[in-house]
């Protein structure tokens, strides 16, 4: 039999209902239910003034507080305030107090429970925390199982512009695969070349970059334009650790030898630059032995993938079991009648969710997991922040 329970409000009606039936005198009624008779008669008088809603509980906050600051201090920070938006406390107190010098103003803290009190203190907007996947865990144990790419540290050629080499690298046989000298480190810049090396080479099946534009951004599993569009083809991004270069340091280590041989000093422009940067390639891959290959040259190592560039990409394709949503142009998709942020780099494209608790949905780029759907908040939590707060 479950336990009967009874609220206060409930154990007060009963106390008035059995005054008003006189059976018992106060003092007998104030021992029954266990308060004083000064409660007792306070419960009678709240009835008798205010019917049932006496009975009613009642905030204990004092009407008057000694300490709280005089209206007139009040109004006039909340008017210096409306003058100057962008000024806080500080700057406040100093110009209410030149003002009036002989007022006894309040403290720092104050003076901000005042300004936020009054909605003059703006919300900050809670942004996405973006965690990181952790350190690659892939094997390389063949060519085109990962390639390496990075832009160089600029420079400045002779005539003052500056030249972002961006260098594409097999992780296995350490062929370089391309030595490209750019205006910028923009998408639009650095697609070209992979789409030379895709057609050239064919597919690999990662490429590993660092956390840097164009390779990732903060969004959603730090995807960015340029490897949403290797997702499209078949390609998986990885990433290093930030601040770890040593997880790329294959592809690092070339960059030494790069910088040493083809860098310094700088041609004088960018056309010239590009030669130098070709013949070096050349060389590195054809004449210099390469002490991890057992003295062997890159070139004798490395063979082309066999998974060649398609000439339009396919769609992405899920399980029979998920749930397409269409990314609209502003990153968002529709789930239960409500707008869902994504990302903006997966407009135009559908994204996959897969139930694994009720009203909890893994949220998929094709085989990419973006993050975490939580219904009850109706947002995409990432699942690398998510980890790395629950860690500490």
């Amino acid at each position: 039999m479950p336990w009967s329970q009874t609220s206060p409000m409930d154990q007060r009606t009963q106390f008035i209902a059995d005054f008003l039936r006189e059976t018992l005198c106060i003092t007998e009624l104030c021992d029954l239910y266990g308060v004083s008779r000064k409660t007792g008669y306070k419960w009678i008088d709240r009835y008798l003034r205010q019917g049932p809603a006496g009975l009613e509980e009642r905030s204990r906050r004092p009407s008057h507080s000694p300490n709280a600051t005089p209206e007139e201090i009040v109004q006039t920070f909340l008017q210096v305030r409306r003058r100057h938006p962008s000024w806080g406390a500080k700057k406040l107190l100093t110009i209410v107090h030149q003002r009036h010098p002989r007022w006894e103003l309040p403290g720092r803290s104050t003076v901000c429970d005042i300004l936020s009190r009054h909605g003059m203190v703006p919300k900050k907007r809670n942004r996405r925390r973006i965690g990181h996947p952790g350190k690659p865990t892939s094997s390389i144990l063949a060519p085109n199982d990962t390639w390496g790419a990075d832009f160089k540290g600029q420079f400045k050629t002779h005539d003052g512009i500056y030249c972002y080499p961006l260098t594409v690298t097999d992780g296995y046989s350490r062929y370089l695969l391309g030595c490209q000298g750019l205006l910028t480190t923009a998408v639009r810049e650095a697609r070209p070349v992979f789409t030379r090396l895709f057609k050239e080479y064919g597919l690999p099946k990662r490429i590993r970059t660092d956390n840097g534009v164009p390779f990732a951004t903060n969004t959603l599993a730090r995807l960015s334009a340029l490897s949403a569009w290797w997702v499209r083809l078949g390609v998986l991004p990885e990433l290093i650790e930030p601040g770890k270069p040593q997880q790329n340091g294959r592809h690092e280590r070339m960059h030494k030898t790069l910088k040493a041989e083809a860098t310094k000093p700088p041609a004088g422009n960018l056309a010239a630059q590009q030669r130098k940067f070709n013949r070096f390639r050349d060389e590195f891959n054809n004449e210099r032995p390469h002490e991890a290959l057992d003295q062997q040259t890159p070139a004798s190592v490395y063979q082309p993938s066999s998974r060649e560039m398609p000439r339009k990409l396919p769609p992405l394709e899920y399980p029979d079991r998920f749930e397409l949503r269409y990314v609209s142009a502003n990153g968002g998709i529709r789930w239960n009648s409500d707008w869902v942020n994504v990302s903006i780099v997966c407009a135009g494209e559908y994204v996959g969710l897969e139930e694994i608790d009720d009203g909890i949905w893994n949220v998929y780029f094709g085989p990419l997991k973006l993050g975490r759907l939580h219904e009850r908040h109706m947002r995409i939590e990432d699942e690398y922040g998510r980890l790395k707060r629950h860690k500490v």
